[in-house]
C-alpha cells in the first residue's frame, strides 16, 4: 500500500464531507440543496439541474427555470416531497424558493448537524489509517518490510492523517462561521 493511495481515499472522505456540508441549508439561496432531488422526466429520475437552469438572483432566493413548461408542476412536487423545508412558489413559468432569515435556535441546531458530520467524516479518515497501519503490519508479519520500515509507515500515515483531519476542522469552522453570520 502506498501513501498516494492513502491521501487519495483521505481526500475522497473529505470530498463527500464538502458535498454533504453544501446541502446543508445556512439561510443563505445554495443551489446545492436541490442536488439529490431528482425529477421523473420521460420516465427517467434526472437531476433538477440537468432539465432546468437553476439561478441565485438574490441572497435568499433561487430561481428554477425549466428548460420544458411541461416539467414545473413535476419539479414543485418533487421538492415539495424532499425535505429542504422550503415551499416552493411556481408563478407557471418559473420556481422560486425563498429562504427565511434563521432564528439564533435553528443555526445552533445547524451547527450541531455539521459538527456531527465533520465527525462522521474524522471517523472515516481515522478508518483509513487504521486499514493502512494494518495492511503495513501485515506486511511486517509476512517480512515483507522490516520493521523500523513499518515504525517509519506508521508515523507517515500519523502525519497524512493528522493533516486531513485539520483540514476537515477547518471546512468545519468556515462553514460554522457562515451559518452563525448569515
Amino acid at each position: 500500500m502506498d501513501y498516494n493511495e492513502i491521501k487519495e481515499k483521505m481526500s475522497k472522505t473529505i470530498s463527500v464531507y464538502s458535498e454533504n456540508l453544501a446541502e446543508i441549508r445556512a439561510g443563505r439561496a445554495n443551489p446545492a440543496i436541490l442536488n439529490k432531488i431528482k425529477v421523473d422526466y420521460y420516465g427517467v429520475p434526472t437531476p433538477i439541474s440537468q432539465v432546468a437552469g437553476i439561478s441565485v438572483p438574490e441572497a435568499r432566493l433561487i430561481v428554477i427555470q425549466p428548460w420544458d413548461a411541461s416539467i414545473l408542476k413535476e419539479i414543485e412536487k418533487e421538492i415539495l416531497k424532499s425535505d429542504i423545508g422550503i415551499n416552493p412558489n411556481n408563478d407557471g413559468k418559473v420556481i422560486r424558493l425563498s429562504f427565511p432569515e434563521l432564528n439564533e435556535e435553528r443555526r445552533k441546531e445547524i451547527v450541531k448537524d455539521i459538527k456531527k458530520i465533520a465527525e462522521e467524516a474524522k471517523v472515516a479518515v481515522r478508518a483509513i489509517r487504521r486499514d493502512a497501519i494494518d495492511g503495513f503490519r501485515k506486511q511486517q508479519k509476512d517480512s515483507e518490510i522490516t520493521e523500523d520500515e513499518l515504525k517509519v509507515a506508521e508515523e507517515e500515515v500519523q502525519r497524512i492523517t493528522d493533516s486531513k483531519i485539520d483540514e476537515i476542522d477547518t471546512i468545519l469552522a468556515n462553514k460554522e462561521k457562515e451559518v452563525m453570520s448569515v
